[in-house]
C-alpha cells in the first residue's frame, strides 16, 4: 500500500497489524523521503541503509514467528526514528556537533536503548545548535538547519534537526533534549508537538549534558497521542542515573480546568505571532470552555534571567571540562561567547543563585494552586536566518521568553500546534504544568490538538457551520492518554457500577491516578442489587453461596497505594471496600455493600440474573 507522509507511530502500527505494510517498505520509504527532501544539514549521522533494512528484515523474521504477540513486546515495533547528537548510539559517533569533540560510545543511552526494545529503528543522529547551547538551529558546523517549509527562516534550536527530521516526514518521532526550550521551539516552528517531561522522569545517562540539574530528553511527534506513545517507553527509572527520579504522576482533574495565561504577553512586534495567539485563545474558550486568568509574570521572567544571565551558565561550562580551553577554536563563537560567561562567577554567586531561585520557586508553587495548567505561545515571534546571523545573542534570547524558566522550577511542558499564523507560518500554544502532570497536559494537548484539526478539516471541506463541526468532531476524537507505568506500590481494585468506564463515578479513578487492567468477571456466588435512592444510580454486590448467586461482570483498576487512601474514604454508605474474589481464584479490593442496603423494605432490586450492571442499564434502555 502506499505509504502516506508525514509518518506517524499509531498508523504505522495499524497497518503493520493488519499486514498492510512491512518495516522494509516504511524504512525503504524514510530513506527515499530523506533523499527526496534533500538537506543535508539535517543530519550529522545517518545509519548505512544496509543496516537499516537488516533491522527491518529482523523485525519481520519476529513477526512471522510470534504474531500479532510481537506487538506486545515491541510496542513501537518498526517505527523508524532519529536522535539528537548529542545522544549516545552504540557504535556510532556521538559529536554533539563538534568534530574534535567525537567519541564513540559502546552502550547506547538508557532512553534510546529502550527504543530499540521496543521494536523502534533508527535511521540516523540529527544535527544541533553546538553543544545543545541555542535556541535558533544556526550554531553547528554542519550547517544552519533551515525550517522545513520557509528555508529562509530558522528551524529552532538546539534540537534543529531531530524536529525537522520528524517534520519533513522522513523518520515518524524523534528525540531532542531541552534545557531552556530546545525541545519546544523546534516543535513550535515546525508544527510538531513537543513533549518536555518532568524533569527525572527519563533518564539522561548517556546524554551529553549542556546543564546536567536541567536537561531532559523531549519527544517531537506529529501528534500528542504519538509522543505520549514513545513517552511511555522512555519515562522508566535508571537506578545508574543519579538524576533520574520516581516521580508520583497526578491525577487527571474533573470539570473545567483552572487555566493561567501571562498577564502581559510579548512578541518583539510580531503582530501575526500576537494575533495567532489571541485567537488560539479565543477558540480554546469557545469550544474547549476554558477561561484563562492572566497571571503575573514577572517572576517567571526572573527565573529565567538565572538561566543565562546567572551562575547557572558556569554549568553549561563544566559539562565541556578541559575540552573548552584545550579545544577552544573548535567551538562555535557564539556558543563560546555564551559558555565563556562562566568566568564572571564565583561559588559565592552559584549559591546565592540557588538562594534566589528557592524564592522564586515558592511562588511557582503558590501559582500552581490557583490554576491547573499555564498556557503560553510556544514562541514569541519566528526570525530569518541572516537576521540571526546578524543578531545572534539578542533574537536567540527572545526565543527562550516563554520556555527559559520551565525547568529551573522543575516543571513539565508540552508544545502544541494550533492554527497557522496569517502568514502560513506555524503557531502553538505550550501548556504548563507542575512536576508530574504530564499526563494532565497530554489529556489537554490531545483535545487541542484535535479541535484545531477538525476545525481546518471543517474549513477545507467548506462546511456551513465550520465551528460545530469541529467541536463534534473534538469531543468525537477520543485519544486515550493512559497513565505513565508505574513506579510505586499500587492495588487492583474491581469495581462493579457507577466507576465502570463511560459511567459517571469514573473520572474518580482517574483522579485517583488508576489505570484500566482488564475485564472479568467474580467468582459464583455473587449477587447484584439495583440499589434504592442512590445518585447516580449505584448497584450493591454481596457475597452469598455458589447456589444463591452468580458470576457478575467487573473492570479491575490498578490504583496507586497513595491515592487508595483517600478514595475508600470517599466512597458512601451502604457501600465500602473490602476483598473480591474474582473468576480465576485471584482475590483483590473490590466494591462491596452492606446486606442491610439490600434487605427485605430495603427498595433494592435483586439483578444478579443480567450478569453486570451494564447490561441491566441497557435493558432499562430497550424497554
Amino acid at each position: 500500500m502506499p505509504i502516506s507522509s508525514p509518518l506517524k507511530v499509531r498508523s504505522l502500527l495499524a497497518a503493520y497489524a493488519a499486514n498492510r505494510l512491512t518495516p522494509t517498505e516504511v524504512v525503504t520509504s524514510a530513506i527515499a523521503r530523506i533523499a527526496e527532501f534533500d538537506r543535508p544539514e539535517v543530519w550529522i549521522l545517518r545509519v548505512p541503509a544496509a543496516d537499516v533494512l537488516a533491522r527491518a528484515h529482523t523485525l519481520e523474521t519476529l513477526y512471522a514467528e510470534q504474531g500479532s504477540a510481537v506487538f506486545e513486546r515491541m510496542p513501537l515495533f518498526g517505527v523508524p526514528f532519529a536522535v539528537k547528537d548529542n545522544i549516545d548510539v552504540a557504535g556510532l559517533p556521538t559529536t554533539a556537533a563538534c568534530e574534535p569533540f567525537s567519541y564513540t560510545p559502546d552502550t547506547s543511552a538508557f532512553a534510546v536503548q529502550r527504543l530499540i526494545d521496543a521494536g523502534a529503528i533508527l535511521i540516523g543522529k540529527t544535527n544541533l545548535d553546538q553543544f545543545a547551547t541555542g535556541l535558533v538551529g544556526t550554531r553547528s558546523p554542519y550547517g544552519a538547519v533551515r525550517h522545513t517549509e520557509f528555508p529562509e527562516r530558522v528551524s529552532g534550536g538546539s534540537s534543529s534537526g531531530s524536529a525537522v527530521a520528524v517534520a519533513a516526514g522522513c523518520v515518524a518521532f524523534s528525540l531532542g533534549t531541552d534545557t531552556a526550550g530546545s525541545g519546544r521551539v523546534p516543535a513550535g516552528f515546525n508544527g510538531l508537538v513537543g513533549l518536555k517531561p518532568s524533569l527525572g522522569l527519563v533518564s539522561k545517562r548517556g546524554v551529553v549534558p549542556a546543564c546536567r540539574s536541567l536537561d531532559t530528553i523531549s519527544v517531537f511527534a506529529h501528534d500528542v497521542d504519538d509522543a505520549w506513545r514513545v513517552f511511555r517507553e522512555i519515562a522508566c527509572f535508571d537506578p545508574l542515573d543519579g538524576h533520574s527520579r520516581k516521580i508520583p504522576g497526578l491525577g487527571l482533574q474533573r470539570g473545567t480546568l483552572r487555566i493561567g495565561v501571562p498577564d502581559q504577553v510579548e512578541f518583539y512586534g510580531d503582530a501575526a505571532a500576537n494575533q495567532a495567539f489571541s485567537a488560539a485563545l479565543d477558540t480554546l474558550s469557545t469550544h474547549l470552555h476554558l477561561d484563562p486568568t492572566p497571571i503575573d509574570f514577572q517572576p517567571l521572567r526572573q527565573v529565567s534571567a538565572l538561566l543565562y544571565d546567572g551562575p547557572w551558565v558556569a554549568e553549561r561550562r563544566a559539562a565541556l571540562g578541559a575540552f573548552f580551553e584545550t579545544h577552544h577554536e573548535a567551538i562555535n563563537p557564539v556558543v563560546a561567547t555564551v559558555i565563556g560567561k562562566a568566568d564572571r562567577y564565583s561559588a559565592a554567586d552559584a549559591f546565592n543563585g540557588q538562594y534566589a531561585l528557592a524564592d522564586l520557586k515558592r511562588h511557582a508553587e503558590q501559582l500552581f494552586e490557583t490554576i491547573d495548567i499555564l498556557i503560553v505561545p510556544t514562541t514569541p515571534t519566528h526570525p530569518l536566518i541572516v537576521d540571526v546571523e546578524a543578531n545572534p545573542v539578542e533574537l536567540n534570547s527572545q526565543l527562550g521568553y516563554y520556555t527559559n524558566f520551565v525547568n529551573l522550577l522543575d516543571l513539565c511542558a508540552l508544545a502544541v500546534p494550533c492554527r497557522r499564523r496569517h502568514d502560513g507560518l506555524p503557531a502553538g500554544v505550550t501548556l504548563i504544568g507542575p512536576s508530574g502532570a504530564d499526563q494532565r497536559l497530554a489529556e489537554l494537548g490531545a483535545r487541542i490538538q484535535a479541535l484545531f484539526a477538525s476545525a481546518t478539516e471543517a474549513l477545507s471541506e467548506n462546511e456551513r457551520d465550520a465551528a460545530a463541526v469541529a467541536e463534534r468532531k473534538t469531543t468525537a476524537a477520543a485519544s486515550t492518554i493512559e497513565p505513565l507505568p508505574f513506579q510505586e506500590p499500587t492495588v487492583e481494585l474491581a469495581v462493579v457500577g457507577a466507576h465502570l468506564r463511560g459511567q459517571p463515578l469514573n473520572w474518580q479513578l482517574q483522579e485517583a491516578g488508576a489505570r484500566f487492567v482488564r475485564a472479568t468477571q467474580t467468582a459464583s456466588g455473587y449477587s447484584l442489587y439495583a440499589l434504592a435512592n442512590t445518585q447516580p444510580p449505584k448497584p450493591g454486590l454481596v457475597r452469598g453461596t455458589d447456589r444463591q448467586g452468580a458470576a457478575i461482570a467487573v473492570e479491575v483498576w490498578e490504583m496507586p497505594l497513595r491515592t487508595f487512601g483517600k478514595f475508600v474514604a470517599d466512597v458512601p454508605a451502604p457501600l465500602g471496600i473490602g476483598t473480591v474474589q474474582l473468576a480465576s481464584g485471584l482475590t483483590v479490593k473490590g466494591f462491596i455493600c452492606e446486606p442491610s442496603a439490600v434487605g427485605d423494605g430495603s427498595g433494592a432490586m435483586n439483578i444478579t440474573s443480567f450478569g453486570g450492571w451494564l447490561a441491566y442499564l441497557d435493558s432499562l434502555n430497550v424497554n
